[in-house]
């Protein structure tokens, strides 16, 4: 006998109906990024960029010390948006656009996220599902936004109630 999970009702995640445009949620997961981090990101990755690796270069450069890869950056908001926004919702990504990355990251640097609800409409194709345009920023302890992007992503309705 085979037992059945009942992922809906484990869903942490908004439906597309909980997606108002204009909605902001900030993430409950923060997280602070370590030099084990960065190493292991770039080095699973193949990124042997000094700006990352190697602290005499970047004493030379001008934020005097290495910073984290802006790749592991980006993965870190997708990420911890997760729980919040998109665990158990998320049917697929749809794209990714307007990636910035207005202020480094530093090891010892502490993120969290904020996601805005820029948009959304009934998917033409889906009707269990719609699609939803996303804004994650995530900011440091200071205050600072260090990564923006935008996302979209097909997201699923709230399931009916069984009978």
């Amino acid at each position: 006998m085979s037992h059945q999970v009942d992922y809906a009702a484990l869903a942490t995640g908004k439906w597309y109906e909980d997606l108002e445009p204009g909605l902001v949620i900030k993430s409950a997961i923060t997280r602070t990024v370590t030099e084990t981090d960065n190493l292991l990101f770039s080095a699973l990755t193949h990124n042997s960029a000094w700006l990352h690796l190697d602290e005499e270069y970047c004493k030379t450069q001008m934020f005097k010390t290495r910073i984290v890869n802006s790749m592991f950056t980006l993965s870190l908001l997708c990420g911890i948006q997760v729980a919040d926004v998109t665990l158990g919702t998320t049917l697929a990504n749809l794209g990714f656009s307007d990636i910035k990355f207005p202020k480094p990251v530093f090891f010892g640097d502490t993120i969290y996220v904020e996601t805005e609800v820029l948009g959304r409409r009934e998917s033409k194709s889906r009707p269990d599902a719609g699609i939803v345009d996303f804004e994650h920023r995530g900011i440091n302890q200071r205050g600072e936004t260090v990564a923006v992007l935008r996302r979209q992503g097909l997201m699923s309705k709230r399931p009916a109630k069984a009978a």
